[in-house]
């Protein structure tokens, strides 16, 4: 995987380098790091990974009631 960011003749470097900072946070390159960042038992995997899960769902259960109150389909 390479990432890269092509800078040109009269471009500004401070740009090129938030370009490349944006794709590596697109690609999940610092989330990743974060995890690596110290050692997590399986167990404790499981269980953020749950965690995670459920907060999902209760985001888009959320998301769903938004939309259907917003479309006027809500009883």
């Amino acid at each position: 995987m390479s990432i890269s960011v092509k800078v040109g003749h009269n471009q500004d470097p401070i740009k090129a380098i938030q370009k490349l900072k944006n794709k590596l946070i697109d690609e999940g390159l610092f989330q990743e790091l974060k995890k690596r960042k110290h050692y997590v038992k399986p167990s404790m995997q499981k269980r953020l990974k749950r965690e995670e899960a459920e907060r999902q769902r209760v985001k888009d259960f959320r998301k769903a009631i938004r939309q259907a109150e917003q479309s006027d389909d809500f009883f």
